[in-house]
């Protein structure tokens, strides 16, 4: 049995690798045999990637809404789009919750020319700055040329004091953040220049669907109990993470929900949130 990639490459489908992705939904065993089994008994040779994610994402809702939230965060974080400003949003708040003070959208002056920022962050005495690279398509890459090119922005700025978070401080890390993947050339000129990476899958101890997961650090994208309409709003409204609901639960207010749909958002986040993925991966 074949699978249809993105790209159009054609490789060989992967059982194993689907019950994985799907025992971290939050269903159990049996919960998982059957949704695997009813999705093995509809795909065809050729499937595409996409048309298998949905299969099985329609399949989990069956089950439970938070099992299909939990098993589309990757989806989730391409519908912070379709630029990258709520990717950039989200990866402030991300930082927030590992003890950093960060903002958004700041412009410096370097040595030489003027920079736009997305994200700076101070923690234990360290200034950083991190350049998200948000990307759409699924199977996208992020190839050496942007470490090389953020290398030359990251010296013009370095060795110079801003006025961040009420101190003088100069950047002392540089990171470059995707929610996508990094070529192995592009990781091998980062970790040469001490550029510090993090996508979808890297590093593999503490990649963003890792860092996601122990934080329970979903984006309200995930919820599948909103149309993407009312998921626009809420982050129009600066409204970024499930947790930001669960906890203020009147924040649903500006989408004008009943009773009974406001009930049903908030219970799937709730669940969303409950669950803790197992650290083995």
């Amino acid at each position: 049995m074949q699978v249809k990639k993105y790209s159009g490459e054609l490789v060989p489908f992967n059982g194993d690798a689907l019950r994985h992705s799907l025992s971290r939904s939050g269903a159990n065993s049996d919960q998982v045999n059957e949704v695997y089994n009813s999705v093995v008994g509809e795909i065809y040779d050729g499937i595409s990637t996409r048309e298998l994610y949905q299969l099985a994402f329609d399949t989990l809702k069956t089950v439970r809404n938070s099992f299909a939230a939990r098993y589309s965060l990757k989806k989730a974080l391409r519908d912070l789009g379709p630029e990258g400003f709520y990717f950039e949003k989200y990866i402030s708040h991300l930082l927030r919750s590992i003890g950093y003070e960060s903002t958004t959208g700041q412009t410096v002056q370097g040595h030489a020319v003027s920079h736009e920022l997305d994200v700076v962050a101070y923690k234990d005495g360290k200034l950083m700055t991190a350049e998200c690279k948000f990307r759409n398509d699924i199977d996208a890459k992020i190839s050496v040329t942007t470490p090389m090119y953020y290398l030359s922005r990251f010296k013009d700025i370095s060795g110079i004091d801003y006025d961040f978070f009420g101190k003088k401080l100069q950047f002392q890390e540089g990171w470059l953040i995707t929610n996508a993947y990094f070529t192995s050339d592009s990781i091998d000129f980062a970790t040469y220049y001490g550029i510090n990476l993090l996508s979808w899958d890297y590093p593999k101890e503490n990649s963003i669907k890792r860092r996601v997961d122990k934080a329970v650090f979903y984006p309200v994208t995930c919820l599948t109990t909103l149309s993407d309409l009312e998921e626009q709003q809420l982050l129009k409204n600066q409204l970024i993470l499930v947790k930001d609901l669960v906890n203020n639960p009147d924040k649903l207010d500006i989408l004008g929900l009943n009773k009974e749909r406001k009930e049903k958002v908030l219970k799937e986040a709730s669940e969303l949130l409950d669950y803790k993925v197992e650290e083995e991966y």
